[in-house]
């Protein structure tokens, strides 16, 4: 007999405890899964029957929706919510939600850091003089000076107009792409064959979707300069990976910095491992001690706030409301 509602994490690979601790606080029953594909998922929710769900990696398809009944929400445990199947969600009256905030200061950092790297050389120099080479111009003639080089961003949400105010501060021209959100003052807005034409660095902020899928491929990779930079902090789906490591090995592009990619961890097969004008990081961008504890609590306070009634702002498909789940009453928390 249920005592109350019933919150399912599919799966995590935080190493933290505090989710539960927090829906425990709230009057939820909380069940811990490591579902690693869409069956896993399906056999642990049916099972389960939850009113809500807590998601990491482990797909949330149609067929996880339909094994739990009952769900009226989905509160993913990140910013990025491609393996969530949201159209499907939305036609069952299941609410999804990100965690858009608990990291935006560690990947604008680190998506700046990988730029500088790329920009000035670093990893070059670091070799020359490894190699007891001592030039401060021939491991790297291309060293930018901030003020004539144009860093272009693609995407205008929270970590995207950070990027831009901050390459902005340090000297940069920006331009900036996104057919949804107005460039803030100071970056010029571009469509995105034009950014790919003016840019010295197009890094991406992009989400996942059918409309973004390997944004960057052969066609648009042959509208960049040449010499051109890439970074991606955002999802490895936007990059066809073959064609770029094709681009830098023909020195059509001389460098790229990447903390995402389409499969997970990087085969050791990659090409990109291989390549000295490549800058690896196994997405981590979003890390620090402080993001790491933050996340697995904001994840599962929108759950509470969510079931008991309360707005959570970071819902990313409001139409859910207009769809119905049938019979099912939407189930409300103990109050704290």
């Amino acid at each position: 007999m249920r005592t109350g509602p019933t919150v399912v994490i599919t799966d995590s690979d935080l190493g933290s405890d505090e989710d539960e601790r927090v829906l425990s606080a709230a009057g939820l029953h909380t069940v811990r899964l490591q579902a690693k594909n869409e069956s896993e998922a399906v056999a642990g929710v049916a099972a389960a029957d939850p009113d809500a769900l807590i998601v990491q990696w482990a797909p949330v398809s149609a067929a996880v929706l339909d094994a739990a009944p009952r769900c009226r929400f989905v509160s993913r445990l990140g910013i990025g919510y491609d393996m969530i199947d949201v159209a499907a969600a939305t036609e069952r009256g299941v609410a999804v939600a990100n965690t858009p905030d608990y990291c935006t200061d560690e990947v604008v950092s680190h998506t700046l850091a990988m730029a500088l790297w790329l920009l000035r050389g670093l990893g070059r120099f670091d070799a020359a003089v490894r190699n007891a080479e001592w030039s401060a111009t021939a491991p790297w003639p291309l060293a930018c000076r901030p003020s004539a080089t144009t860093i272009g961003v693609v995407g205008l949400g929270r970590i995207g107009t950070r990027v831009a105010a901050q390459a902005a501060a340090l000297g940069f021209q920006v331009v900036a792409c996104d057919p949804y959100v107005a460039a803030p003052a100071g970056t010029t807005q571009l469509t995105l064959e034009e950014l790919l034409d003016r840019s010295d660095l197009i890094t991406l902020h992009a989400p996942l979707n059918d409309e973004t899928g390997r944004m960057i491929r052969a066609e648009t990779i042959a509208m960049m300069r040449p010499g051109a930079l890439l970074v991606n902090t955002c999802r490895g789906g936007l990059v066809d990976e073959a064609a770029l490591a094709e681009a830098l090995v023909a020195e059509r592009l001389a460098g790229a910095a990447l903390d995402v990619f389409q499969t997970e961890p990087l085969p050791a097969s990659s090409p990109l491992r291989e390549l000295a004008n490549v800058l690896l990081s196994p997405h981590a961008a979003w890390y620090s001690r402080a993001s790491l504890a933050e996340l697995p609590v904001f994840a599962a306070r929108q759950v509470v706030d969510f079931l008991a009634g309360r707005p959570v702002p970071s819902i990313v498909n409001p139409g859910y409301a207009q769809h119905s789940r049938g019979d099912g009453a939407r189930a409300v928390a103990p109050a704290p």
